[in-house]
């Protein structure tokens, strides 16, 4: 059944391609049934998935096993399975991806390979989740960065073509220093293999301090630039404003996993010496990240650039718990709950950030801007979008109640009792982070309706003018809406306006009348001088400006997540009963 899930979106969009006559309402549709039926059969797995109980996983426990030969001169097999590390990820992995199709429903730029690309990417994640051989993990972690490629420089906007270029050399370069570590740990081992599940049973380099500690460096390298860590974080701003919303949305949920997910399936299990040697490292890292994701996001302009340097912020939390995990001085019961925490993180922030980005599609869809300085009280015309947003910022600051809350407070937990210093230090990224959301809150959501409407012409500022605003261009940004229009006789000339804009549906009756404006002002031929010079001008004030709230298969695409978010907030024990046996799992092997 694994294969099944792993390989039918891929299937599909070869189906999709081989079929170029198809109506884009079919291809719409059966993009999204293709996901459904994928996140139905993970459903059905987690039913049947066994997490045991103690310490289960990773060596042990594999459910959903295959393994079948491949490449037997170096023993590397197509072999998956899945445990209590990998089924959380690949059932938000399927969600995610579900979320997107339904998203992008009205797509209207070559639809048909949109939705291919992005089965295409739904098979390279679900495959990497689901791999148990180094080689076969890293073919599937190399063609995520090709989908993702095409997402950004095919379907992006702005500067998508430098963005995803800038996306794929850095992830690359990382991508080949995981490739040495994976020849180095198999060079190393006794049974020359790839086996994922052999080389955690038993570490190579044990005896070879220095070796293993190049390893270990080559992937964590690697690793790091895919999740991103501090300071590899720097193509991460670029490719999230640039990207669709749905490419954000799959990018910040499900691919930064790859990166964290990399680094407790193969780095902690296969290199535990190393990991015990390198743990404070990894902990001041992770550190690090918190805090200057945190900050560099409160900085921000851009909304959906906001939200990128919060990714770094959260991915902090996630290392910041795996390092606590290698220092074996302290509490092993400790060193488990910030474990379990930052794999909860990993689940957490796939649902929230995911729903944030498609939050900022809609900005994007209504005015083709993500700059605060271009919103601000949308929650009058768009109370659902409000809602919405609010609920996912919440969330994301770790709120009690939601999922966000359930892991940080595990990894915070862990990581006071095993590094104090570290975990007080951490803490304050919490407040930053709250400050920064609660700060966009207010940008976005409160105070009078200022609405950017999309316009081919140059923006025109109060005074006149038509400089650049925090970046944006006059000829490329969307013009705000005004509040009042003020109109003179000019603006009621008719050969500044035609004679359906007077129409009695624009203005009010009143202000048509002959005693309010003068007769021959209103001439069709045009006003002598005297007349041109005497009119008074009268003041007008048009609709407010449409900001259009959620539509349907947005709301079918965002409310979900936040629904599982408050779920796994509320009542946890779903998740943790199959986290908890893995997570315990890797920090008796790390222990070793």
């Amino acid at each position: 059944m694994l294969t099944v899930v792993v390989l039918l979106p891929v299937v599909v969009a070869a189906v999709l391609m081989m079929l170029p006559r198809l109506s884009q309402r079919a291809v719409a549709w059966s993009w999204v049934a293709a996901a459904a039926v994928d996140l139905a059969l993970v459903i059905w797995m987690w039913i049947g998935f066994d997490p045991g109980r103690g310490t289960s996983g990773v060596v042990d426990g594999l459910a959903y096993d295959t393994k079948v030969r491949w490449i037997p001169t170096v023993d590397a097999a197509y072999h998956v399975g899945v445990d209590g590390l990998s089924l959380p990820l690949i059932a938000l992995t399927s969600l995610l991806f579900l979320a997107v199709a339904i998203w992008s429903q009205r797509e209207q730029d070559r639809p048909r390979r949109f939705a291919a690309v992005f089965l295409f990417l739904q098979t390279t994640c679900l495959g990497t989740f689901a791999a148990l051989d180094l080689i076969l993990f890293f073919v599937f972690f190399d063609l995520s960065i090709v989908g993702m490629y095409f997402v950004i420089a095919g379907w992006g906007h702005g500067n998508n073509r430098r963005s995803a270029l800038k996306f794929f050399l850095y992830t690359f370069v990382g991508s080949l220093a995981l490739l040495l570590g994976f020849i180095g740990l198999f060079l190393g081992g006794e049974e020359r293999t790839f086996d994922m599940v052999r080389l955690a049973a038993r570490p190579p380099l044990d005896d070879s301090p220095l070796l293993c500690g190049l390893v270990l460096l080559a992937i964590g390298i690697g690793l790091a630039v895919k999740t991103p860590l501090f300071p590899f974080h720097t193509w991460l701003p670029d490719a999230h404003t640039d990207a669709p919303a749905a490419g954000s949305a799959i990018l910040a949920g499900v691919l930064l996993k790859l990166g964290t997910y990399g680094f407790v399936r193969i780095a902690m299990p296969m290199l535990p010496a190393a990991w015990q040697r390198w743990a404070m490292v990894a902990v001041v890292v992770g550190v690090v990240s918190v805090l200057w994701g945190a900050f560099v996001a409160l900085a921000q302009r851009d909304a959906k650039r906001m939200i990128a340097y919060t990714s770094v912020n959260h991915m902090g939390y996630v290392i910041l718990g795996l390092g606590v995990a290698g220092l074996v001085g302290a509490d092993p019961e400790a060193r488990t709950i910030a474990t379990v925490g930052a794999l909860v993180q990993m689940v957490s922030h796939g649902l929230l950030t995911g729903a944030l980005f498609l939050l900022t599609g809609v900005l994007w869809s209504r005015g083709g801007t993500y700059d605060f300085s271009r919103w601000g009280g949308l929650a009058r015309p768009a109370p659902l979008f409000a809602a919405a947003l609010a609920v996912a910022v919440f969330g994301s600051l770790g709120l009690p109640g939601f999922s966000s809350f359930i892991a940080e407070f595990q990894v915070f937990t862990g990581t006071i009792q095993a590094a104090p210093v570290a975990g007080v230090i951490a803490v304050t990224g919490i407040l930053v982070t709250a400050g920064l959301f609660l700060l966009a809150v207010q940008r976005l959501l409160t105070g009078p309706p200022l609405l950017a409407v999309p316009d081919a012409g140059p923006v025109t500022d109060d005074d006149g003018s038509t400089g650049s605003e925090f970046g944006v261009t006059a000829d490329t940004a969307p013009r705000r809406a005004p509040a009042a229009a003020h109109a003179g006789h000019g603006a009621m000339d008719h050969g500044a306006m035609d004679h359906g804009a007077m129409d009695h549906g624009a203005m009010d009756h009143g202000a048509m009348d002959h005693g309010a404006m003068d007769h021959g002002a209103m001439d069709h031929g045009a006003p002598d001088d005297a007349d041109a010079q005497t009119t008074t001008p009268t003041t007008t004030t048009p609709p407010p400006p449409s900001f259009p709230d959620l539509r349907m298969h947005e709301i079918a695409s965002i409310v979900p997540l936040l629904v599982l978010s408050v779920v796994i907030g509320l009542a946890p024990v779903f998740l943790l009963d199959v986290i908890a046996p893995a997570a315990a799992a890797v920090v008796e092997l790390v222990s070793r």
